[in-house]
């Protein structure tokens, strides 16, 4: 924490925005892409994109498993859990012995402690065998990485290659793999192969950035699960924001939403967010849906929307007038005239992919956020035709109310858009059952409704069952998917599956997630970092770049909740802690040109 708050400091005069992404970016066909810095001379004037990301190197926790077959044998396999320079050597290094003696194989598999970016990179010893050929095995759970890929386990190769072959050199460094994993299971092929390992590290590939935003309370577990949130979305902060790190590793404008308020939360301002909303701006027109899915074009328009809110970055907002009217344009084409949304290509997440009337009513409150969205922008620009038409929309459709159909997802988004009773949304749909029913991605929205009516207490116990689940099934990132009832029986993916327990990786999924298919770090899945923030450190943002921010705790059964938020002028400091008398005591340190407004 000292080191957090250390990190907090020495960055918060760094947060202000000096210019766009745009101001400091090229183009490369047509894709902003950074200016290089320093460039080469030897390059002369010619541009070159300059990686956002650094590399560095992690040693395995343990060798969890080893497997020697014949007369094949492995030695002095501790030397590769050691720090041995990570640079080949003709002497004065220990090396671990591997020898297939005959048509021997040997196998081992590293864990890397928890959930990576990256690759490994392997430095090899004078051996007896020239070059040497091995299988690397990459894995988010133990038992993914012992996987074959055979068409029928959901294994695949088709994001990011996590099952392939290499040769090694003798004596040298040889680096590869780009997946998302924590297992990696290495077999040396070939028969009377001999091969000599210096070492076996991961090549962790991330953007060095600060967590300037932070949390802390009085219950570890909603510690554990916040920052879980903050570290998923920072693992797929890559070149641009990515959905998930082995799969799809991909700008899902959807899937963005969420992922930009854990950014802002955590991070603050990052260029990795107007990246990768301009690189979507660019890929598709505003009468193609982005990614071929209408809802995702309306995140899109909302997600400017809230990204302004934060950064108040009106520059930036502007550039995008044109296409936002346009498409605009376009969603006011889809609401008929009794008020009810009339798109095509139809989806709010996988979860609810089988109840079309819950589809049909979470989209009709998304599309209403959106009319206000529209309104609010075109009002910035004087666009005073284009306000009203958005802002009569949005009133027309609030009142076309559509049926749940027991879905948790509709009833949050339409509480939310304010189309019913965010309470009546709470006790009659999102409550039933606790965390059953409850998804990775729309559970942010769930748990935003739940705040809506009041319920903070019940929003962290469920977070506390649904997220916290993951966390102990050895979780260091959230799943793409969760389902409560996977917990029964359910082995840790940290370990190799015993008999008799479920492999929860294996086992479970649907649609596009199935089996060892199942990403475990997708950032849509880290809205409880933002919600705890919000409403437990309780900051609100009032007005555009945090100029006015209100703080407006709700502890719920908490003692104490201290943390940091983000600015663009600079980091709030924040406390709270519950006196004898059951009073909430705040204490609040804001930077010049914030204004905070405390709750009464």
């Amino acid at each position: 924490m000292k080191l957090l708050k250390t990190l907090c400091l020495a960055a918060s005069a760094a947060l202000a925005i000096p210019m766009t992404a745009q101001e400091k970016a090229q183009e490369v066909n047509g894709i902003p892409v950074e200016a290089p810095v320093n460039v080469v001379p030897a390059w002369g004037n010619e541009p070159l994109e300059t990686d956002s990301r650094v590399v560095s190197y992690i040693l395995p926790k343990r060798i969890m498993w080893t497997q020697s077959t014949w007369n094949a044998k492995i030695e002095n396999q501790d030397v590769l859990l050691k720090n041995n320079y990570g640079q080949a050597a003709l002497a004065g290094v220990e090396l671990c012995h591997i020898n297939n003696a005959g048509d021997g194989t040997n196998s081992l598999l590293f864990d890397f402690g928890r959930e990576i970016n990256g690759g490994i990179q392997i430095v090899t010893g004078m051996s007896a065998t020239k070059t040497a050929k091995i299988r690397v095995r990459f894995g988010e759970s133990a038992e993914e990485a012992m996987c074959d890929i055979d068409n029928k386990n959901g294994a695949t190769n088709d994001h990011a290659m996590r099952d392939f072959t290499i040769e090694l050199p003798w004596l040298g460094i040889t680096e590869c793999g780009n997946s998302g994993f924590r297992f990696v299971r290495i077999d040396v092929l070939g028969d009377d192969t001999d091969i000599l390992l210096q070492e076996v590290r991961a090549a962790f590939k991330r953007r060095d950035i600060p967590y300037l935003g932070s949390f802390e309370c009085s219950d570890k577990r909603l510690n554990d699960i916040w920052m879980t949130g903050a570290y998923t979305v920072h693992l797929n902060m890559q070149q641009y924001l990515w959905d998930g790190i082995k799969r799809d590793r991909l700008v899902w404008t959807g899937d963005i939403n969420p992922e930009i308020h854990t950014v802002a939360t955590v991070f603050g301002y990052n260029d990795v967010v107007d990246k990768s909303l301009d690189l979507s701006k660019q890929l598709f027109k505003p009468n193609q849906w982005m990614c071929g899915l209408s809802s995702y074009s309306v995140w899109w328009l909302i997600s400017h929307y809230d990204w302004y809110i934060y950064t108040g970055n009106r520059k930036y907002l502007d550039e995008q007038q044109t296409y936002i009217e346009q498409l605009l344009d376009v969603l006011l084409s889809k609401v008929n005239e009794q008020g009810y949304e009339t798109l095509d290509a139809r989806f709010l997440d996988w979860p609810s992919s089988t109840n079309e009337k819950g589809i049909d009513a979470g989209l009709q409150a998304i599309m209403a956020m959106a009319m206000d969205c529209g309104a609010k922008m075109a009002t910035l620009w004087g666009n005073e035709a284009l306000a009203q038409k958005c802002s009569q929309t949005a009133e027309k459709m609030k009142k076309c109310r559509r049926d749940f159909n027991g879905s948790k997802q509709a009833a949050s988004l339409n509480a939310i858009a304010g189309m019913i009773d965010p309470a009546q949304a709470a006790n009659e749909t999102i409550l039933p059952g606790g965390a059953k029913g409850f998804s990775t991605f729309y559970g942010y929205y769930m748990l935003e409704a739940l705040a809506l009516a009041g319920k903070y207490t019940e929003a962290m116990d469920i977070m506390s069952q649904y997220w916290g689940a993951m966390l102990d099934l050895g979780a260091t990132t959230f799943w793409e998917d969760f389902d409560i009832d996977w917990t029964k029986n359910a082995a840790r993916i940290d370990e190799l599956v015993p008999k008799g327990k479920v492999d929860v990786h294996k086992t479970y999924g649907d649609y596009c997630y199935k089996g060892y298919r199942h990403s475990f770090c997708h950032g849509w899945a880290s809205g409880p970092t933002t919600w705890l923030s919000r409403h437990v450190l309780g900051v609100k943002v009032l007005e555009p770049g945090c100029k006015k921010v209100a703080i407006e705790p709700h502890l719920g059964n908490l003692k104490w909740a201290k943390g940091t938020f983000p600015t663009p002028y600079g980091v709030i400091e924040i406390s709270h802690e519950v006196n004898e008398k059951g009073k909430v005591i705040s204490k609040v340190k804001a930077p010049k040109g914030v204004k905070i407004v405390k709750n009464k």
